[in-house]
C-alpha cells in the first residue's frame, strides 16, 4: 500500500493489515481519529480517473504549513475518507474553493473560535450523488455527505499541517472539525438557488464552502406567518458572546441562514424575495452598543465608521451589509432552521464542479 496523504513528496510503504495500516496512518498525524480506508495506488488511481486532472497537477499551497496541494494528494486523502470515486470532483472543486484567498484557510485552521468548514453542494449533481439536502441533512447519516466533507478536512490537516496540540488552537471546536457537507434542498425552493443567486447557470453545479464556528438552530412552530418566521429568525441571531457582532466591520463576513422548507414557503408566500429577506434581516438582526461595550472582543476589532460607540441606543448588524446573508433552503419537514456566523477573516467561496 502506498501514496501517503500528507504533505511530503515520499511515497511510503503501509502494512497490508488494515488495522496496522490504521494505526500506521494514525502515528504519522494522517488521521482524523476515525478509522480510514488506506490509500492504496489502485484505489488513489480509481479516484483520480474521475477527477479529469492530470495527479501531478498543482492546485494551490495550503497554509499554514504551505503544504503543496496536488491532485494525487487529495485523491489519497479522498480515499482515506471513505469516498466513492464517483465524489471525487466535488471534493476538488471544494478544495480549490477553501484554496482561494478569500477563504482565508491559514486563519481559519488556526483560530481558538475553532471555525470548520461547510461544504453547500448547489445543482444536479447533489441528486445525482445522493448528497443528502432533505431530513437530517446536517448529521452526516449519507455517504456522500459525510465522506466529501470529511475529505475536505483530511486534505485541510495533512496539507496544511494544523492540528490540535500544534497549530489548530481551537479552544473547544465542534464536530464540524471532522465533516459538514449538505445539499441545497432544490425541489423545496421557493426562490432562485444558491448558484443562481450567485451568478451561474442554472445548469450547472457548484460548491461553496464558508468557515463557520457552529450551528444555531431556530425553532418557531407557533408563528405561521412569513413576517413573524423572520421576526423569530431575527431575535435569534441577536446574542451576547458572539464574536461576530465585534467584526462588523470587517468587509463581506457572512452569516449562512438556512431555512427548513416549511418556513422558506411561508416567508416567500408573504411576499419576501430572498433580497426583502436580506433586507429584513439586516435590519433586525442589530445589538445596541450598551450591550457590546467592553464584551467580547470590543476594542479588539474595528466597527463601521457609522456606528456611533458613544451612543448606548446606536445598533449594530451582525453583517456588514445585507447581501452578506447567505440564504439557502436545506432540511425535511418540521418548523426549524439555523444560522452559521463566519469567522471573521473567511468572506466563503465557490467552484464550479467538473463534470462526473
Amino acid at each position: 500500500m502506498k501514496n501517503p496523504p500528507g504533505n511530503g513528496s515520499s511515497i511510503e510503504e503501509i502494512p497490508d493489515d488494515f488495522v496496522a495500516a490504521n494505526d500506521f496512518l494514525e502515528e504519522k498525524g494522517w488521521t482524523d481519529g476515525l478509522p480510514v480506508i488506506p490509500p492504496t495506488e489502485t484505489l488513489v488511481n480509481a479516484m483520480i480517473a474521475h477527477g479529469r486532472y492530470a495527479r501531478e497537477q498543482v492546485l494551490g499551497i495550503m497554509q499554514p504549513g504551505k503544504g503543496t496541494v496536488t491532485v494525487e494528494k487529495v485523491a489519497a486523502n479522498a480515499v482515506m475518507a471513505g469516498c466513492r470515486p464517483e465524489y471525487f470532483p466535488v471534493v476538488v472543486a471544494a478544495v480549490k474553493a477553501i484554496l482561494q484567498p478569500q477563504f482565508h484557510v491559514g486563519s481559519t485552521m488556526c483560530t481558538t473560535g475553532g471555525a470548520a468548514p461547510v461544504v453547500i453542494v448547489s445543482g444536479p449533481i447533489a441528486e445525482k450523488l445522493k448528497i443528502n439536502a432533505a431530513d437530517s441533512c446536517f448529521a452526516g447519516n449519507y455517504r456522500a455527505n459525510a465522506t466529501i466533507g470529511r475529505a475536505v478536512r483530511l486534505v485541510m490537516r495533512n496539507m496544511g499541517g494544523a492540528k490540535p496540540g500544534g497549530q489548530d488552537k481551537s479552544t473547544q471546536a465542534w464536530p464540524g472539525k471532522t465533516t459538514f457537507c449538505f445539499a441545497e434542498h432544490e425541489a423545496r425552493l421557493p426562490w432562485e438557488p444558491l448558484r443562481v443567486a450567485q451568478g451561474f447557470s442554472p445548469d450547472c453545479s457548484t460548491v461553496t464552502v464558508v468557515a463557520v464556528r457552529g450551528v444555531y438552530p431556530v425553532c418557531e412552530g407557533t408563528q405561521d406567518t412569513g413576517l413573524g418566521i423572520l421576526q423569530t429568525l431575527a431575535a435569534s441571531m441577536r446574542v451576547v458572546g458572539s464574536p461576530i457582532y465585534n467584526q462588523t466591520g470587517w468587509n463581506d463576513t457572512p452569516v449562512v441562514v438556512v431555512l427548513g422548507p416549511e418556513h422558506a414557503a411561508e416567508i416567500a408566500k408573504a411576499g419576501f424575495s430572498k433580497a426583502h429577506m436580506q433586507l429584513y434581516l439586516h435590519e433586525h438582526a442589530r445589538m445596541p452598543v450598551r450591550d457590546l461595550i467592553n464584551r467580547v472582543y470590543y476594542g479588539t476589532e474595528r466597527w463601521p465608521p457609522w456606528i456611533d460607540v458613544n451612543d448606548p441606543n446606536a445598533s449594530v448588524p451582525i453583517v456588514a451589509r445585507a447581501t452578506d446573508f447567505m440564504i439557502v433552503v436545506a432540511g425535511g419537514d418540521g418548523r426549524h432552521s439555523a444560522w452559521m456566523p463566519a469567522w471573521h477573516e473567511c468572506q466563503g467561496a465557490t467552484e464550479l464542479i467538473g463534470e462526473v
